[in-house]
């Protein structure tokens, strides 16, 4: 039998100041997954993450989370997650332990089992030569690190990340998408609420896009690329301008942009849609026959362009 989704909302709805938020939203996570929240500012992610950790109300929807009923059963789907968000909320005055062990005992554990619970949560950040540092002598990326390890006290079954990587170092960075993904691999359910697109695109198993509130398209980085209808692209500059039916009668290949290149404008930018890879090398022969080529750069689509052909706008807006 198929295990049921770690996380399953169905129609949510959040009103605010007479304006609705969340527009009916639709999405589950499954043990194990990493999916993603994308989405310009203001779209309603954190709004989602707050309802999903019973600290905002909602209007309407049916929401489960670890099994539970967000409406009747808080205690106990308070006791299923740990909860990352964008701010810092680490205590500055005391050590990367000490934060560790008060959230620790927020979820319910003493003794010793408090104790392990923190020293394993600084371990999976890479903390442990700090451990006994105050938090406030610790670097931006540490500081997320840490913010990361107090969300993991316990080993949560679901994990709820509002922007865990926002302005981190590079070591850092790829601390936390190491450690996320541990996590998935023991069996949590992670919902990442990221504006890193290539990030998303390296750590996400499925992204659920949403835009004013609703969800434009849900599915692997993959599919909704192909949702969006984008392909390979080339952008291709000569030395000279390129004629207006330079590419005619190439199969696999066709002209989305031209325009005049250069300061004195005698030379030609071009982006060309290419059905497969093997299409370029005969897109830059056919340049070559009109004119020196001057760059040749060939693109895949993004997670990116797929949301500003859904939307018609950018993804940090």
């Amino acid at each position: 039998m198929t295990a049921p989704p770690a996380i399953s909302v169905s129609r949510l709805a959040v009103d605010r100041g007479g304006r609705r938020i969340l527009d009916e939203i639709t999405f589950d996570v499954a043990r194990g997954e990493v999916c993603g929240l994308l989405g310009p500012n203001g779209a309603g992610k954190t709004t989602t993450l707050g309802v999903l950790s019973t600290l905002l109300p909602y209007e309407a929807g049916e929401i489960r989370i670890a099994g539970h009923d967000l409406r009747t059963e808080k205690r106990a789907v308070r006791a299923a997650i740990g909860r990352v968000p964008q701010e810092i909320a680490v205590y500055p005055t005391l050590t990367a332990r000490e934060n560790a062990l008060f959230f620790a005992r927020l979820a319910g554990l003493r003794g010793a089992a408090a104790r392990q619970a923190a020293a394993d949560a600084i371990e999976q950040v890479g903390l442990e030569q700090r451990a006994d540092e105050p938090a406030a002598t610790f670097s931006g990326g540490m500081q997320r690190r840490l913010n990361l390890a107090c969300g993991l006290v316990g080993g949560p079954r679901i994990l709820l990340l509002d922007e865990p990587t926002v302005g981190v170092d590079p070591q850092s960075l790829e601390r936390i998408v190491t450690t996320l993904r541990r996590q998935a691999v023991r069996g949590a359910a992670l919902l990442y609420s990221t504006h890193h697109m290539k990030e998303a695109e390296q750590l996400c198993d499925r992204v659920v896009l949403i835009d004013h509130g609703r969800v434009v398209a849900l599915g692997t980085p993959q599919e909704i690329v192909a949702q969006a209808g984008l392909q390979l692209s080339a952008d291709v500059v000569t030395e000279r301008s390129l004629p207006d039916r330079w590419l005619e009668g190439l199969d696999g290949a066709r002209v989305l942009e031209t325009h005049a290149q250069g300061l004195d404008e005698t030379g030609s930018f071009a982006r060309v849609s290419l059905n497969e890879l093997a299409v370029v090398a005969r897109v830059l022969a056919r340049a070559e026959e009109h004119g020196a080529v001057r760059e040749l750069h060939v693109q895949r689509p993004s997670l990116h362009d797929a949301f500003l052909a859904l939307t018609g706008r950018a993804l940090r807006d």
